[in-house]
C-alpha cells in the first residue's frame, strides 16, 4: 500500500497558508474521491480502496514535530520509505512550480527534516510545490504562514490539482513515472 503525506499545520489559524499546501493536496485527493477523514493517534486519514489503493494523511502535530506522527502511521500500515509520498511547500520553488524525488535532503524545511530523523532516512520520495519566496526583506516564518493573495488563487488552485494528480499517480505507477511527468527537466532521476 501506498501512503500519501501531505504536510501543514492543523487548526483554522492555518488554513490556506503557504505552509499548507501539502494539506490542500491531501483534501483535494480526498474531495475528488469522496473519502471519508478518520483519526488515529496524531494524524487524519483518508483510505483509497481499489486498483492502487492507498492512504493519504494529515499529520495533526505542527510541522516541525510532522516526523513523529508520520512515523508511527507509516509503522501502524507496515508502509515501507519508499512506498511513502511527502507532499510539502517549497520557498526555493517558483509559486506553481512542481518538483518531485525519490530522495534526497530535507533542505531547510522542519516538515521534511523531523521525518528525516524520525524514519533515519532520507531515501523516500517526496513532491514540493512551489509557493515563492516573495519578498526577501519578510521574514521567512512569517512568509510560510501567510494566506496566498488574491492574484495568487488561480495559480494555486491550478498547481494543488496538478500536484493531487501527480500524487495520485505515484499511488499507481510510483515515483520514476512522476518524475518523468511533473518535473520541468523530465530528464529522470534527481536527488536534491
Amino acid at each position: 500500500m501506498k501512503l500519501i503525506v501531505g504536510l501543514g499545520n492543523p487548526g483554522a489559524e492555518y488554513r490556506d497558508t503557504r505552509h499548507n499546501v501539502g494539506f490542500m493536496v491531501a483534501d483535494t485527493i480526498a474531495k475528488r474521491r469522496d473519502l471519508g477523514w478518520r483519526t488515529r493517534g496524531q494524524v487524519s486519514f483518508a483510505k483509497q480502496f481499489g486498483g492502487g489503493g492507498y492512504v493519504v494523511a494529515k499529520p495533526q502535530t505542527f510541522m516541525n514535530l510532522s516526523g513523529v506522527a508520520v512515523a508511527d502511521f507509516a509503522g501502524y500500515y507496515s508502509v515501507e520509505a519508499a512506498d511513502l509520498l511527502v507532499v510539502v511547500d517549497d520557498v526555493d520553488l517558483p509559486l506553481g512550480r512542481l518538483r518531485a524525488r525519490a530522495r534526497g535532503s530535507a533542505g531547510t524545511h522542519n516538515g521534511l527534516k523531523s521525518i528525516v530523523q524520525q524514519l533515519g532516512t532520507t531515501d523516500f520520495p517526496r513532491l514540493r510545490i512551489g509557493i515563492g519566496r516573495g519578498d526577501r526583506r519578510w521574514d521567512l516564518a512569517d512568509y510560510v504562514l501567510a494566506r496566498f493573495e488574491p492574484a495568487e488563487r488561480v495559480e494555486l488552485e491550478e498547481v494543488i490539482a496538478r500536484a493531487a494528480d501527480a500524487a495520485e499517480m505515484f499511488a499507481a505507477a510510483g515515483i520514476e513515472k512522476v518524475m518523468n511527468q511533473y518535473n520541468p527537466d523530465a530528464a529522470g532521476p534527481e536527488v536534491d
